[in-house]
């Protein structure tokens, strides 16, 4: 590098330097003030608690010490206002409590949602230190191995008790269920042959969530069925009105012994992988549009005569990729009988896919994933952090005619009159 660019490098690295001191500075000024405001709010609120003299009891306090927070952009300094009841009996007294900033956070959301997708990424937890450091700046405190490792520990806590809790009232129009599978390292040989069995569900408000995230035997339908067991024990004994799936998985042998009135739906996706996977790919791109032409049609009589017309055009020659599809007829028109607006909804596993496909590259990246319960638990980091950027469900206003076993025809609701 000559001089002249080493300098333009230096006035360059010098440059983004101020500006990340000025973003940082102006955060600061904006998290202190409200922290301020807050304050004042509840001043306000309690502003009639007075002694007998008519002076104020609940009161500015000057400040709590200086408290560092971590944030996306940076170490922060902040100075927490503290507030005071005079009151002589303690059991009178108010006690302010920041939702802002509560006791003890010494970092933001944003940046503990960070890591697990630095460890999905193939970040080593060694070099965790180095690659917040680069994002969050040189300043960056208490990002050290120990301090990482103690987070995943609290995540597993974390994944411990959401595994353990209660389901009582919870109901669930549809489920998707899909089971991914992982190269668990550090471990006994048993466990080469273990997935994840992942279950999401739609709840009456047209939200969608995750219901379980276990390590099971393949998909076996011995895993599924101890899976689906716990949830109805645990509370969930309502069935879904309908389940979307993988036809491979042994979750539909479980369904039917947990759950016998749920409605099956097969995946679109898997099935045109399924059937194309038996045909020359020089007929996949002209097959793909055939099988395209079932699921997207409007009724299910279009839909049939798709059907019927791609198993008579590709029958003679491929008979094994046209008895993968027909053997599965029903239950891949299944969507037909819930609103039009669900459809796309319905007719693939895509909801899990999306989620976990990061999951998949990690395992690709780093030829494994840790310990079996380092898998689960960013599983479940990963998927609560996605969660809110999960869309509700289309037609939603819809659901509570599915739950009350209204008759949907064609997509259509029937007797609305």
């Amino acid at each position: 590098m000559s001089r002249r660019e080493a300098l333009s490098q230096a006035i360059a690295d010098e440059s983004r330097s101020a500006l990340d001191a000025y973003v940082r500075e102006g955060a600061r000024q904006m998290l202190q003030r409200a922290l301020e405001c807050e304050v004042e709010a509840f001043l306000a609120d309690h502003a009639d608690r007075t002694d007998q003299r008519g002076r104020k009891q609940v009161v500015r306090n000057g400040y709590l010490p200086i408290r560092t927070i971590m944030t996306g952009a940076g170490p922060l300094e902040i100075e927490q206002p503290r507030v005071r009841d005079k009151a002589l009996r303690a059991d009178e007294r108010v006690v302010f409590t920041s939702a802002i900033l509560p006791p003890y956070l010494r970092k933001s959301r944003s940046v503990e949602e960070l890591i697990p997708w630095l460890y999905l990424k193939g970040v080593s937890t060694g070099d965790y230190a180095e690659a917040l450091q680069a994002l969050l700046g040189t300043d960056a405190k208490g990002l050290s191995p120990n301090v990482i490792v103690r987070l995943k520990e609290k995540w597993g806590q974390e994944y411990e008790e959401w595994s353990r809790r209660d389901l009582s009232g919870e109901e669930f129009v549809s489920i998707w269920a899909d089971g991914i599978h992982v190269n668990v390292r550090l471990e006994d040989e048993g466990n080469q042959k273990q997935c994840r069995l992942v279950l999401m569900g739609a709840t009456a408000e047209g939200r969608k969530e995750l219901i379980a995230v276990v390590d099971g035997f393949r998909e076996s339908k011995q895993s599924w069925q101890e899976l689906l067991l716990d949830l109805k024990q645990r509370g969930l004994r309502k069935p879904p009105k309908l389940a979307v799936g993988d036809g491979a998985l042994g979750f539909w042998a479980a369904l039917r012994e947990v759950y016998p009135t749920t409605k099956e739906q097969r995946c679109w996706v898997h099935k045109t992988a399924n059937v194309l996977n038996k045909m020359p790919k020089a007929l996949h791109a002209k097959a793909k549009s055939d099988l395209h032409q079932i699921w997207l049609s409007d009724t299910r009589e279009t839909a049939t005569k798709a059907f019927d017309h791609f198993l008579q055009k590709y029958g003679p020659k491929y008979e094994a990729a046209c008895s993968c599809l027909s053997k599965d007829r029903d239950v891949l028109l299944a969507f037909y009988d819930f609103p039009a607006e669900h459809w796309g909804h319905l007719r693939t596993t895509n909801p899990i896919e999306s989620t976990f496909s990061t999951i998949r590259l990690r395992h690709r990246r780093t030829k494994g994933s840790g310990s079996r319960k380092a898998s689960l638990t960013m599983m479940f980091k990963l998927a609560q952090s996605a969660s809110r950027r999960w869309r509700r469900l289309n037609g939603h206003h819809q659901i509570v005619l599915v739950l009350e076993g209204k008759v949907f025809t064609d997509g259509v609701l029937q007797n609305a009159a």
